[in-house]
């Protein structure tokens, strides 16, 4: 009897092995997202009662101290949701601190619930802000960057200026670039420095995780709308979106040239919220982008 002994090839062997770490790659950050929302479900059961149990007392007259729930997310803020809903309180983290709403959760929190006679049910959240979802340094101002450069001394007068992080030119940028520090935002995606060098509450770094000047397959053409990221001078945040532009076909930019009741305009047609913090900003941003731009390329 013939045995036929014919194998797979090192060809065949490598396309497989190609296809595997393909559907690895997809998995891992997929089964990541999963096992987050998992944890903030479980937060939130455990929260739930312990709010049970807080009212409960309070019906009868009693008012303890206030009952703490260690939190087993591992990611700062909500991953699951963008508005949290526990006995008919409901709160996003665009609301900010309320009477009975304080705090935003994170790695390594807790959730503590006490009941108050006049202001009824009060949550207060803690956990490690730096546990967002990525490894850049949510502690940056971005002006800091623009100010060390010495840009801004070269249009302090000026009271429309604009740096593209895409441009070829040899006279601002570089200067800027070479001051981003390894773990910024500014070393991936596409930014702008726009606006008055007079005043700081007319100045604004626009910011996309997108790289708008790619070729190929991830290009995007000009006139797409996409999210950005905006830090104003006088160091407030907020979540928007703009519309790519071509520069005289050489390079894209974030926006189309804006005048200053532009940029305002571009603010007022984002979320409506105003974000005191870096962490608070990306963290919006990045819900954004998954929730409304899933087909851009990344």
């Amino acid at each position: 009897m013939k045995i036929n002994r014919k194998g797979f090839t090192l060809a065949e062997l490598l396309i497989v092995v190609a296809i595997i770490a393909v559907l690895v790659a997809v998995a891992i950050p997929i089964f990541g997202s999963q096992l987050e929302k998992s944890r903030e479900a479980a937060d939130l059961a455990n929260v739930r009662a312990a709010y049970a149990k807080v009212l409960t007392e309070a019906n009868m007259g009693i008012y303890n101290e206030p009952v703490t729930v260690k939190l087993k997310q591992k990611q700062y803020d909500w991953q699951s949701a963008d508005v949290i809903t526990i006995g008919g309180i409901s709160h996003s983290v665009k609301d900010g601190d309320t009477e009975n709403w304080i705090g935003i959760p994170g790695a390594n929190g807790e959730c503590q619930i006490s009941f108050d006679q006049k202001r009824g049910t009060k949550f207060v959240w803690s956990g490690d802000v730096s546990s967002t979802s990525n490894s850049y340094n949510m502690s940056e101002d971005f002006f800091n960057v623009l100010k060390d450069s010495g840009c801004l001394d070269l249009v302090k007068d000026n009271s429309n200026f604009e740096f593209d992080s895409g441009t070829d030119s040899k006279t601002y940028v570089p200067k800027i670039k070479d001051l981003i520090g390894v773990n910024s935002l500014l070393q991936t995606g596409t930014w702008a420095y726009l606006g008055s060098g007079i005043d700081e509450k007319k100045r604004y770094l626009f910011w996309t995780s997108l790289d708008i000047n790619a070729k190929g397959e991830k290009a995007i053409a000009a006139g797409t709308e996409i999210p950005i990221l905006i830090q104003r001078g006088d160091g407030k945040y907020y979540v928007s979106q703009s519309k790519v532009a071509s520069r005289n076909g050489k390079y894209m930019a974030i926006a189309d040239h804006l005048s200053p009741k532009g940029y305002q305009d571009i603010i007022a047609a984002g979320d409506g919220y105003t974000y005191n913090t870096l962490s608070e900003a990306y963290a919006a941003y990045e819900k954004k982008l998954e929730n409304d731009y899933k087909d851009l390329p990344k």
